[in-house]
């Protein structure tokens, strides 16, 4: 049995404490057996680990192969440019990944910093950390709980558990034995460390310090949760590991081939030295292959979209997070402050015969009845408004007084015409508060409590002005109407008066005899903009699933009202949850819409299942029991006003707290994704264009069509440019009507392969026909042809790679103004290619004139005009539609 479900007089005596405490000896003994009542730090990597472990991805093992070999050539300046990007990459990594560690520190500082504790009978304030089990800690409003502990006494005793639980209102604690076994937000006689007293006082003995807390298993489950890769690092790493082998196996052919001519060729040649331009001639066909500045283009083009995406109030703290929201699936959210306002407002109200359904805007046209019953609600209150906006108090009552505001009755005018002469205090045994006032020359007791408290008290009921007597029909009316408001999950308060004579102070006595006046209802609404989000999801092929530590009743009420939660979903309490299996969790998954009363565990375990489905799977959040389940989630979605253990435990935060923003930055992440495949297949397309070149040179024992300088100058510089450019591309149309890609989906999925084989087929054509042309010239003026034609065919294919569906024209020829600035520059930097102190550096011999030149681009810009006709071709622009 849990400590909740046992006599506290049982608990001390396990603890072997007692009502006067522990000793000061017994406190220090613990503290050497139990330790510091904090939470230890997980042991990070280092800063030189992490460095290497980027250089593990097989790609950059082959580039970095490709390097040493051809600086064991003297090949120095190619050796130097590849090193330098690998090692920019590597910081880069590095930077992203030190900044997303924090979450336990965050943790550690929400520690209260002391506590005042009982000890041989006598209360000291000491360092929060020396506390042990077994102390008695006193707690007073604006207390930080500073350990789990059971209530030994509570005065009207209510705490803020809202991040350990999410629920939105204080939990009002008693010290009664709770017998049956309850979740976390139900066990009202204990307290938990981190939560915040914000009424009354109490006192409990400790039962758990440190990592034995309730947070500190939250910060054991954020240790051990996964830090999940993105669909694209996953598709990038094993596209790598293939690429990888492909080359390797295809230099091997290619060396092998140019070997044997060596040996079995009839000429005299230097062996040797043919052997080794045979080798170099295979690192050249892997410097082709690799796009070396991939990483860095994939990182700039996250980059763009983490702009676009923080102009929509959504923050990325880890840049592959962007493309993960445009794959996402399923969404996980909590309900208090993410798809509700997380602010009590009255909704409705009831007196006895008012048929009306809204309460009048206009004071002067107030009946009796809600005049008395606005009176009760605004001054039998303590909550405040501030004249900077900030509420102060209960939320209930804040929505009391924000309600009279709001129908244009400013409660400060009803509390400075009626001034509180003696007051009854709320508290959790009577359930009632009452206060004294005079009002139209009547001295008056205001009572506000539950209603079936407020109903027992009453012997009359205010009617049409007059006083009758509290029927048995007028309270099963009022009954029937307070249990319709229950069934809406709304949350009601009861507000009665009763005169007095003058003079008279007042006791609990008098809290009897009371006239009913009626009830106000009230509830945490929907964001306005949720239930257009919500249907826009759906349309997107996004699940929403409600997650939450309120009672399963709320939860299904609100979720049914903005339409998260269809005929045949159901919910399930953490309970419920905890007694299915993983199968039984399985099979139900896909029709459970709500999840209520659940734990950290719970959280975790619901989006395991949805990965195990192969869901994409987001998760909301702002507490510090979201902050493990959002760690797990492919991307964690904290709230911008949500604690920092969550925010540092996320990959995004949403500044406006506002559900809406992630489905539009939803959009923005599949533009991204769209676009970083655009990016992908203009880089692969431009490279295989130049493998079949140099395989079909190879085949007819021309001379290696490219240098290594060449292709790396395309490769880093030329090709980088207007991949970024693509990076920024408008969204396809119709981006946020089809269903999120399947995760197995691999890179060259779909068009993506068909655009790749295409493009580079005609690239790959092109300089081959101008390499044969230079070859009637010479085996020089073939290379300077080649690289002419491959550079602007690549440059110019830009155009062709904004959509695979749509012409330049039909894209907007000059709606990217990045990417025309990307291609003039690129043109530029040919053009310093040719320059006469820069051409014996890229092979371009003295003789490469306008002519050449001419034909070299005719036969580019021929190429180009192929990718765009093929477009429109009826076989291709049937299969878009």
């Amino acid at each position: 049995m849990d400590f909740y479900q046992r006599p506290t007089q049982e608990i001390l005596q396990e603890l072997q404490s007692s009502p006067q405490g522990l000793t000061t000896s017994e406190a220090q003994a613990r503290l050497q057996t139990h330790g510091y009542n904090e939470l230890k730090e997980a042991e990070k990597d280092s800063v030189l680990k992490l460095l290497l472990d980027t250089f593990k991805d097989p790609m950059v093992i082959v580039l970095l192969f490709a390097a040493a070999v051809q600086l064991a050539l003297g090949e120095v300046i190619e050796a130097v440019i590849i090193f330098a990007v690998l090692v920019l990459n590597a910081i880069v990594s590095v930077v992203q990944t030190k900044k997303a560690e924090g979450a336990l520190d965050a943790l550690r500082q929400m520690s209260a910093p002391s506590a005042k504790v009982l000890r041989e009978g006598i209360t000291n304030t000491i360092p929060a950390r020396e506390l042990v089990p077994g102390d008695l800690v006193v707690l007073e409003a604006g207390d930080f709980v500073s350990a789990d502990g059971r209530l030994l006494e509570s005065g009207s005793l209510r705490t803020d558990e809202g991040m350990l639980t999410g629920e939105s209102l204080p939990v009002e604690k008693h010290v009664n034995t709770i017998p049956e076994e309850v979740a976390l937000g139900d066990r009202k006689n204990m307290v938990y460390s981190g939560a915040l007293v914000v009424y009354g006082r109490g006192t409990f003995v400790v039962t758990a310090t440190a990592t034995k807390t309730e947070i500190g298993k939250i910060a054991d489950l954020l240790a051990s949760a996964e830090s999940k890769q993105t669909p694209l690092q996953r598709k990038l790493a094993d596209f790598s590991k293939k690429l990888g082998w492909v080359i390797l196996a295809l230099c091997v052919v290619i060396f092998g081939v140019e070997a044997f001519r060596v040996w079995t060729g009839t000429e005299t040649q230097d062996t040797t030295g043919a052997l080794l331009k045979a080798f170099m001639f295979a690192v050249a066909v892997a410097v082709a292959a690799i796009p070396e500045a991939l990483s860095s283009i994939v990182t700039i083009v996250l980059a763009v979209g983490t702009n676009k995406m923080a102009r929509r109030h959504a923050i990325i703290r880890k840049l592959p997070a962007v493309e993960t929201l445009g794959s996402t699936s399923v969404i996980c959210t909590d309900k208090t402050g993410t798809l509700t306002q997380n602010k009590m407002t009255v909704v409705d109200y009831y007196v006895p015969g008012k048929s009306e359904d809204e309460f009048p805007d206009d004071p002067s046209r107030w009946t009796m009845e809600e005049r008395r019953l606005m009176q009760v609600a605004v001054l039998s209150n303590d909550a405040q408004i501030n004249e900077d906006g900030a509420e102060l108090g209960d939320p209930t009552e804040v929505a009391l007084i924000a309600f009279s505001n709001k129908k244009n009755q400013p409660y400060q005018q009803l509390r400075e015409e009626f001034g509180r002469e003696d007051e009854l205090p709320f508290d959790s045994d009577r359930k009632l508060m009452s206060t004294v006032h005079t009002i139209e020359g009547q001295r008056l007791m205001l009572t506000k409590g539950g209603p079936d408290v407020v109903f027992s008290r009453c012997t009359r009921v205010l009617v049409d002005g007059e006083e009758q007597p509290f029927t048995p029909e007028l309270q099963a009316e009022a009954r029937e109407q307070n249990e319709s408001f229950s069934n809406r999950a709304l949350r009601v308060l009861a507000f009665a008066y009763k005169p007095l004579a003058n003079g008279s102070s007042i006791s609990f006595k008098d809290e009897n005899d009371l006239v009913f006046v009626g009830m106000k209802a009230m509830i945490d609404p929907p964001r306005e903009a949720v239930y257009a989000s919500i249907e826009e999801a759906k349309h997107a092929g996004i699940r929403t699933v409600m997650i939450t530590g309120d009672h399963k009743t709320t939860a299904q009420a609100i979720a049914r009202d903005i339409g998260l939660m269809d005929e045949h979903d159901i919910a399930l309490t953490g309970q419920e949850l905890d007694d299915l299996s993983e199968e039984e969790l399985d099979q139900k998954l896909e029709h459970i819409a709500v999840f209520a009363r659940v734990s950290p565990e719970n959280k975790i375990r619901i989006v395991r299942a949805w990965q195990r489905k192969g869901k994409i799977t987001a998760m909301t959040g702002d507490g510090v029991n979201d902050a493990p389940a959002l760690k797990q989630a492919d991307i964690g979605i904290a709230m911008g006003s949500g604690t920092d253990v969550a925010k540092d435990a996320s990959a995004m935060i949403l500044t406006d707290d506002n559900f809406v923003s992630i489905i539009s930055a939803v959009a923005v992440g599949r533009t991204v994704f769209d676009n970083i495949k655009k990016a992908i297949a203009y880089l692969f397309a431009g490279n295989l264009g130049a493998i079949i070149a140099i395989l079909f040179a190879l085949a007819l024992d021309w001379i290696n069509p490219f240098t290594p300088i060449q292709l790396l100058f395309i490769n880093l510089l030329n090709d980088s440019l207007p991949a970024i450019a693509l990076g920024v591309e408008k969204p396809e149309p119709n981006v946020m009507q089809r269903k999120p890609r399947d995760i197995n989906e691999g890179i060259f999925a779909g068009d993506t392969l068909r655009s790749v084989l295409m493009r580079g087929l005609l690239i790959g054509t092109a300089v081959i026909v101008s390499q044969w042309l230079g070859l009637q010239q010479s085996p020089e003026m073939s290379v300077a042809m080649a690289f002419t034609t491959l550079i602007l065919a690549r440059t110019l294919q830009t155009f062709a790679a904004r959509s695979n569906t749509q012409t330049a024209f039909g894209a907007g020829f000059f709606e990217n103004k990045y990417l025309w600035g990307a291609v003039l520059l690129c043109f530029g930097l040919y053009g310093l290619t040719v320059l006469p102190a820069i051409r014996p550096i890229f092979s371009i011999p003295a003789d490469f004139g306008w002519e050449e030149w001419q034909k070299a681009a005719g036969l580019a810009f021929g190429a180009v005009t192929l990718m765009e006709v093929w477009k429109l071709m009826p076989w291709v622009s049937r299969k878009n539609k």
